[in-house]
């Protein structure tokens, strides 16, 4: 693959499509699923002292879940979605927190 093959593959990776879901009708409602999607990348070429040549390089993508548009009877609604991971570290740290003022209640 050529460095601007590349670039185009990571180009189209990060595209409207990945972020929006094919919408889907369930119960008289329309459904049209939502992501948040971050990538980024980098690459070059070079020559050596031989006169060699070569290119490279690399891509990431992190997609998540962001939520959905509903519509149903004309109205449309946004529904987030719920990481429960970041609800436990949230709550996690209040936890820690509430002990942490506890103890220096305690000792002053």
């Amino acid at each position: 693959m050529t460095f601007e093959e590349f670039i185009a593959r990571a180009q189209d990776t990060v595209t409207v499509r990945k972020v929006y879901g094919e919408p889907f009708e369930k119960d008289g409602m329309t459904v049209i699923p939502a992501a948040r999607v971050m990538g980024g990348g980098g690459g070059g070429t070079g020559t050596d002292e031989q006169g060699q040549t070569g290119e490279g390089g690399g891509w990431g993508v992190n997609a998540r879940p962001a939520g959905a548009y509903v519509i149903r009877d004309g109205q449309i609604s946004w529904r987030p979605a719920v990481d429960a991971n970041t609800v436990i570290v949230a709550v996690a740290a209040v936890a820690v927190a509430a002990l942490v003022a506890g103890v220096l209640r305690r000792r002053g």
